[in-house]
């Protein structure tokens, strides 16, 4: 009877110790020391090559002895999943160092970079705002400050970005004069950020009409904030177009699109006052066209 009952358990429980011992036995001492858990040979060297018939776009092309790829094209957004092969379009002149990443097996990663220089814009979806990224002296320089109320509101122009502080019902804006072409669509947008605003109005213009010091400006507005309306409470940051809540006077809807019936000299004009106003941050300024 004994006899039977250890037979009957050493049956049951034999698969399992077989089992175990397979795997123990290919389990390796060391991870990466030769066993090729872990990759040691990983190519993340990438070509680059201007493509003729496209403005300002490249074609990426890489190897693909690697699990996962991943590029960074200089634009601010970091590293992103693709392939071997991309192609990409740069609308605005500048020097990007784009950066290809790739992993490998065990999870070893190598990363390539190269310089792309975009000598001009793209006429058509080039940023025509100049000193949008508010980088230095020389993009705030850019921009002229609209005094309207004599005091208790102001922009101030930072490293990356420009910030105004309103009280007492106080408003400033900044503008610059921008060329454009009649009946060509074009889109605006701007990233916004801030906490603790209330009782405030941001927005912004497009228009012919020019301002004029000690003066409200009024005519025309495309987009914005405001705090009785729903937005620019709390904390936010995001694209203006996302978290606005001011209808386009052109369309006389939610848009950041307009188009003008003449070609030559409109004015974007960022405007923003309040009562208790303790920041609106503003960075990527941006207008662009279509066709």
């Amino acid at each position: 009877m004994n006899l039977h009952i250890k037979l009957k358990y050493i049956i049951k429980y034999l698969p399992l110790v077989l089992i175990g011992l397979v795997f123990t036995s290919c389990q390796p001492d060391e991870l990466g020391e030769g066993n090729g858990l872990i990759a040691d040979n990983l190519d993340a060297d990438f070509t680059i090559n201007e493509v003729s018939d496209a403005n300002n776009t490249y074609s990426l092309n890489a190897n693909n002895s690697y699990i996962s790829s991943s590029w960074d094209l200089g634009k601010g957004a970091g590293f992103i999943s693709g392939s071997d092969a991309e192609e990409v379009f740069f609308p605005d002149a500048g020097t990007y160092t784009v950066q290809h990443k790739v992993t490998g097996i065990g999870g070893a990663s190598a990363v390539s970079s190269q310089t792309i220089n975009v000598a001009t814009s793209d006429p058509i979806a080039g940023n025509i705002v100049k000193g949008g990224k508010f980088e230095n002296a020389n993009d705030h320089n850019e921009w002229t400050i609209l005094n309207i109320s004599a005091s208790g509101a102001n922009w101030t122009f930072n490293d990356g970005s420009a910030t105004i502080v309103a009280g007492g019902w106080n408003q400033q804006a900044i503008y610059q004069p921008i060329e454009v072409i009649a009946n060509k669509k074009y889109t605006i947008d701007m990233v916004v950020s801030g906490d603790g605003n209330n009782e405030t109005w941001f927005e912004v213009f497009a228009s012919t009409t020019a301002p004029t010091q000690g003066n409200d400006y009024t005519s025309n507005v495309v987009m914005g904030l405001n705090t009785w309306g729903g937005c620019g409470t709390g904390s936010f940051n995001g694209l203006l177009s996302s978290v606005g809540c001011v209808d386009n006077s052109y369309s006389n809807s939610r848009s950041n699109e307009v188009t003008f019936d003449t070609s030559g000299t409109i004015y974007l004009v960022i405007k923003c006052g309040g009562n208790q106003t303790p920041g609106i941050t503003i960075s990527n300024v941006e207008m662009r066209g279509s066709n």
